[in-house]
């Protein structure tokens, strides 16, 4: 019987892309995008920086950012020990897309890609200044396309026997210059870094409304891919990744601490009183690690590490959190 055997968790955002000198750079930007308060309300970021509180200084000194880089980029690392270690077989990796592939004329809520690879291309343009370009860039091939391997055989296991309770998109291929976004690109560019383990990728639509599924509905699809792995002939060592999250870009350190405990203690119920309202923009990325947890909710958490990431006096930046299952 093929078996679940490994569950990771990590936030993907480009701060982990960027040297720690920059930290402070990313103002330039959160400046100009929108944002959301903790409660999931709109407003910009001069308005949410007269929310912030006022201790949030220490947070953004230069030690601090130090202290914090140093932390998440060793986790990082750890990570791509665990997952070495594991001997996978096959890897789903369970992410979002940002419009990278998927726009509103076809924004599937769940996709599963089924090709016998998936190409990740080097970075063309980006709208920002060269700092915020490097760090996106690493997300992607330096230089030329890289097809990298797909479990082509066990994604049409899964999307065969989730079609029994799930209505499924799927692909096959990705149209002529296109590539995986970033949340494959991260696995593959900054996790694995060199390690060759076919991957099968899992789309959730976590940023934008009207169809994104439910953080109840999400579990039941990590329930739903373990059993479809138990029944796949063989004897497949599979992990499951959670690429993103927790929340940003505010922070929000009571939202995460609830996501965590609730992975902790396996409190499904507790998962699906998430409210949606607060799983929108970054934050909506927690939905992934919601359908990993499903998928490995047999297995013993090991460690998990928070690190909540603040970046400007608005208190935008990323909780950063990195955990694995096995």
């Amino acid at each position: 019987m093929s078996k679940i055997v490994l569950g990771i968790g990590t936030s993907h955002t480009p701060m982990l892309n960027a040297p720690v000198g920059d930290w402070g750079r990313f103002i330039e930007r959160d400046r100009q995008r929108p944002h959301l308060t903790r409660e999931g309300r709109p407003v910009s970021y001069a308005e949410l920086e007269k929310l912030a509180p006022p201790e949030l200084g220490a947070e953004l000194t230069p030690e601090a950012f130090a202290d914090k880089h140093q932390r998440a980029l060793a986790e990082l690392e750890r990570l791509g020990a665990v997952v070495r270690n594991a001997r996978l077989d096959t890897l789903v990796v369970v992410g979002d897309d940002q419009k990278e592939l998927y726009d509103d004329d076809n924004m599937p809520s769940i996709l599963l890609y089924r090709g016998e690879t998936i190409r990740n291309v080097p970075l063309k343009s980006h709208p920002g200044p060269d700092w915020a370009r490097y760090a996106s860039a690493k997300y992607f091939e330096r230089d030329v396309p890289r097809d990298y391997p797909v479990d082509a055989k066990l994604a049409e296991h899964l999307i065969a026997h989730l079609l029994e309770d799930f209505d499924l998109s799927c692909a096959n291929t990705l149209a002529p210059g296109y590539g995986e976004g970033h949340a494959f690109g991260f696995v593959h560019n900054r996790l694995l870094a060199g390690q060759t383990i076919p991957v099968v990728p899992v789309f959730l639509n976590t940023y934008y409304p009207p169809n994104q599924p439910t953080p109840a509905r999400c579990y039941k699809l990590g329930q739903a891919i373990r059993a479809a792995v138990e029944r796949f002939p063989g004897e497949l060592r599979v992990g499951v990744l959670a690429s993103g999250g927790l929340s940003h870009f505010t922070v929000d350190p009571d939202l995460d601490g609830r996501v965590m405990q609730a992975l902790r203690e396996r409190d499904v119920a507790g998962i699906a009183a998430l409210p949606r309202g607060q799983l929108n923009s970054g934050s909506s990325e927690i939905r992934n690690w919601i359908c990993m947890a499903g998928a490995v909710e047999h297995l013993e958490l090991r460690r998990m590490e928070y690190i909540p990431a603040y970046r400007t006096p608005a208190g935008t930046g990323t909780g950063l959190c990195f955990a694995d299952w096995s």
